[in-house]
């Protein structure tokens, strides 16, 4: 790890989002095609954020972030914003949608970012990135290290089986409380969200 590129992560990202305005990060993976209904999902979803006069945060990749990316774009009413890792094997460079990019060293700083300046957070379907940065967002709120916000999982037919785990195995071994449970709300369209929102 190299102290210079930390630094450099978090002296560029702050002056680059200093004044971002209303902005919502959307959280996915970065291996849905174009054909995926979640891709499709991602681009009405970003367009329709944008419209309603909010930026659209990602990680700044393909997939579910390209495709909110490209919503938001197209619909031009705000900023488009991709928050790149460099060096990735399967996401080597920053998709083509965006008005504001910029390139992160190290995880752990591009998610610091990632989670830290939005109204919201969207995470539709994805791996163990998108895990990791819904449970980050999730306990910095619940334990109150971060102001109250919107937690929205997109698509129950991908993510029931998680809540259920969380709402089942983890409140019967006191893990979480059944109220920790009310921090995140499953939806299925995009009304739903912006109603949540």
């Amino acid at each position: 790890m190299n102290i210079e590129h930390i630094i450099e992560d978090f002296v560029n990202a702050t002056e680059e989002l200093k004044d971002i305005g209303d902005s919502i990060t959307i959280f996915g993976s970065s291996r849905f095609k174009e054909d995926s209904i979640y891709y499709q999902k991602a681009v009405e979803l970003g367009k329709r954020l944008s419209d309603n006069g909010y930026n659209i945060i990602t990680g700044g990749s393909s997939g579910i972030m390209e495709a909110s990316n490209r919503g938001a774009k197209e619909s031009s009413k705000t900023k488009s914003i991709g928050l790149h890792m460099r060096n990735l094997p399967n996401e080597k460079r920053p998709n083509i949608y965006l008005d504001k990019k910029l390139e992160f060293h190290y995880f752990f700083s591009r998610k610091f970012f990632l989670t830290n300046h939005s109204k919201a957070y969207i995470i539709m379907p994805g791996g163990f990135g998108t895990l990791d940065e819904f449970f980050e967002i999730l306990n910095l709120v619940r334990t109150k290290n971060h102001p109250p916000v919107s937690i929205i999982l997109f698509g129950s037919d991908y993510w029931s089986k998680l809540y259920e785990f969380m709402s089942t195995t983890m409140v019967e071994y006191g893990t979480i409380n059944r109220d920790d449970l009310s921090l995140v709300k499953m939806v299925d369209s995009i009304d739903e969200v912006i109603d949540a929102i």
